[in-house]
């Protein structure tokens, strides 16, 4: 066996010879599944693994739910092993702690982390294997192994002509022995990162072939639904379920933790079984807020409450006392659904004392968890079979509808697939939270001198530490899970880490100011929340660039000069600034009828500035171009950079003309895309990404598209009729 245990390397020999790289990614090396100097002991959690037939296998630790993950992080480990990306078979991990993000110490998909975390690891595997092949040759050839090189899957030998096959090599590469650390080619040789090239698994997607959570058959499988009570907190009094069980092809009808579940042979018998369901309900417990209610309570939070201090430099006191002017905003956002085009689904199997899960999650651990609970099964007895995600938005983070699968599935005893309709998904999702925020600033002598952001409103954590308390200790009796997660609230800040949901996005308000308060007034009225694309930075985007625009407005300047002017020490956030400006002909004149708004954020550690031009067609806002400009470090692939900028700014777009969840007396009252519209193919914008060739670390792309989109596109209603809009949706005729 050889080692680098500085990178935290291992390789090996697999049982049919197979030569095994193992690796552990940044972060982990505090975690004790890693490697453990006293006994020598080693549990990999990511391998490589190329076998005599000349396969490659790489297992991906994140899942692909199309923001590119199969394609980016095989690529990292092609690059360095000098092959093809397209001759390495990916395969989605088992669950296991080995395979937890560093970040979040759970095995999660999400904060657009994924390259991030890959990039110099997964390199290093495709390195180290590379090494020990063309070491293995050389001892074959009997020549310096410094003499000869690696391409396109064979190492050459150092007359240019003779070489031999990777598989070939495996069973000798197994025994090499690598000394002192394997350089990473340098930036100048790379043949596959940093270009343009098709994405692994689009002919699979094209072709239907692959499987989908809602794409997965079993022998002798049956179909369940569950209805659920239309207000949280609602109590199951009673249900016509005798005369439901005599339908044609209903197995049984019974009650769950979550409500009503219907077993029937057919997909479409269970729904029609399920429309004959009668249901008694207690909703004297039950949340009956309406929307308004929500942020009546939010206002009466904030004037009784000023919030906890998140970030104080100066004295924005001070700044008021002294400057000249004062300029006060109030800004509200709505819940807003993920709308994921493949709604919630999962299979599971319970037989012989364990159970199979087939599920489209973001968090295959916590799904272990959420199987556990509702069955008498141990974490351990739980295996969780990934697969394609049909959309994630952070709402697969959540595993509720694979704590109904599981719980259905232990009760028939037989695979059974759990299927949520549109409107299922709509009225129970886990929303992005509504938020309300108050702003001040300070004038002097048209000088910002002072920023004041107070932001009213639930934190996630709150909602998903259930799950993702045990999820984190595997090994505790069930019975502790719902300690484990009070504990973990409790020791927020201190043992575990704060969550930044409410206020990220605000805290590092860059532009240079002398006096800044940022507070978090925390309230929540009750309302299931969770992570929905780019999390707090949507909502604190909205707030902070709307309201620069709107000092800018007050001090008599262009908002372009004027943040170029507050974000000059910001070398990075100016660059995009003045890329979008100079691509989008900020200055030049439009068309009447239509105005151009400006927006700048950096979220998940990405630097995003840009333009939108709009207008008003026949009463309904028209978005007719998006030019943005992105600086996300080193780029693994740049035409999925693009792919994923323009999705994050129609995804934006969506919420920022259509995303809206209202409550009546605690009810939902959009089911489906009819009254909660998503931006159709014709309304789609003309979209210009722009991206900063950096030689910084790799950074993410998937959410940073998201936050600044919704703000340009207000700035650009304002500028065309002078009408301020500080609530969203954004509104045609205001």
């Amino acid at each position: 066996m050889a080692m680098n245990r500085r990178n935290f390397l291992k390789v090996s020999a697999g049982a049919s010879g197979s030569l095994v790289v193992s690796l552990t990614l940044p972060g982990c090396a505090g975690i004790q599944t890693g490697y453990e100097p006293d006994t020598g002991e080693w549990r990999p959690d990511a391998w490589l693994e190329l076998t005599t037939d000349d396969e490659v296998f790489f297992t991906l630790a994140r899942v692909e739910m199309g923001q590119g993950t199969y394609t980016g992080l095989t690529t990292l480990i092609a690059e360095e092993l000098e092959i093809q990306p397209e001759q390495i078979k990916p395969r989605f991990a088992p669950v296991a702690p080995e395979y937890r993000n560093p970040l979040y110490k759970l095995q999660l998909t999400g904060g657009s982390t994924s390259v991030a975390t890959s990039w110099e690891p997964l390199r290093m595997a495709g390195a180290e294997a590379r090494q020990m092949l063309v070491m293995a040759a050389a001892r074959v050839w009997n020549v310096e192994a410094s003499d000869c090189r690696a391409s396109e899957g064979r190492v050459v030998h150092p007359n240019g002509i003779d070489s031999l096959a990777y598989g070939r090599l495996v069973e000798l590469a197994a025994k090499e022995v690598v000394r002192g650390d394997i350089a990473l080619k340098p930036r100048s040789e790379w043949k596959y990162i940093g270009r343009e090239r098709g994405k692994l698994d689009a002919r699979a997607k094209s072709t239907g072939t692959a499987v989908y959570g809602i794409d997965v058959e079993l022998p002798d499988m049956v179909y369940g639904v569950v209805t659920r009570s239309p207000r949280r907190g609602g109590r199951l009094l009673g249900f016509n379920g005798d005369q439901v069980r005599a339908m044609a092809g209903v197995l049984d009808v019974f009650e769950i933790e979550r409500g009503v579940a219907v077993v029937a042979d057919k997909y479409w018998r269970a729904r029609k079984a399920q429309d004959a369901l009668r249901i008694d309900w207690d909703f004297s417990d039950a949340v009956s807020l309406s929307t308004k209610d929500v942020f009546d309570s939010y206002r009466s939070a904030a004037d009784e409450d000023p919030g906890e201090s998140e970030r104080s430099e100066g004295s924005f006191a001070s700044a008021v006392e002294e400057g000249d002017r004062v300029v006060e905003a109030e800004y509200a956002q709505p819940y807003l659904a993920h709308a994921t085009l493949e709604p919630m689904n999962a299979t599971a199997w319970y037989r012989e004392n364990r159970m199979d899960v087939w599920a489209p999650t973001q968090a295959p651990d916590l799904g272990r968890i959420a199987a556990a609970r509702v069955t008498d099964l141990g974490p351990d007895d739980v295996t969780i079979n990934t697969t394609f995600l049909g959309g994630g938005f952070g709402r697969r983070l959540t595993q509720d509808y694979i704590e109904e699968a599981a719980a259905v599935a232990y009760r028939i005893r037989r695979p059974v697939k759990v299927i949520w309709s549109r409107e299922e998904d709509t009225r129970h999702d886990l929303y992005r939270p509504a938020m309300l925020h108050r702003m001040k600033a300070s004038l002097s002598g048209g000088e910002l001198t002072g920023w004041h952001h107070q932001i009213v409103g639930p934190q996630i954590l709150d909602w998903y530490v259930r799950n993702a308390a045990p999820a984190q200790y595997p090994w505790a009796p069930k019975f502790m899970y719902d300690t484990l997660g009070s504990v973990g609230l409790m020791a927020e800040g201190i043992a575990t880490p704060k969550d930044i949901s409410a206020i990220e996005g605000a805290i590092e308000y860059p532009y240079r100011v002398a006096n800044i308060d940022i507070r978090h007034t925390h309230t929540d009225p009750g309302i299931p929340i969770s992570w929905w694309r780019s999390v707090g930075y949507s909502h604190n985007g909205f707030a902070v660039e709307t309201f620069m625009d709107e000092l800018a407005h007050e001090a008599g300047e262009d908002p372009y000069q004027f943040r170029r002017r507050l974000i000059s020490h910001e070398p990075r956030h100016l660059e995009v600034l003045d890329r979008v400006a100079r691509l989008a002909n900020w200055q030049s004149t439009l068309p009447e009828g239509r105005a151009r708004g400006l927006a700048l954020f950096r979220s998940f550690g990405t630097y995003v500035a840009q333009v939108v031009e709009a207008g008003i067609e026949n009463g309904t806002v028209r978005v007719y171009k998006v030019t943005c400009s992105v600086d996300c470090g080193q780029v693994v692939n740049p035409r999925i950079v693009e792919d994923q900028i323009e999705g994050g700014i129609l995804f934006g777009l969506t919420a920022a003309l259509y995303g809206e969840i209202t409550l009546q007396n605690g009810e939902v009252q959009q089911s489906n895309f009819h009254d909660y519209p998503l931006m159709r193919q014709y309304e789609r914008p003309e979209v210009v990404v722009d991206i900063v060739d950096s030689a910084e670390a790799p950074t993410g792309v998937g959410e940073p598209g998201v936050p600044p989109v919704i703000p340009a596109l207000g700035n650009a209603l304002f500028a065309l009729n002078g009408k301020r809009q500080r609530s969203l949706p954004l509104k045609a005729d205001v």
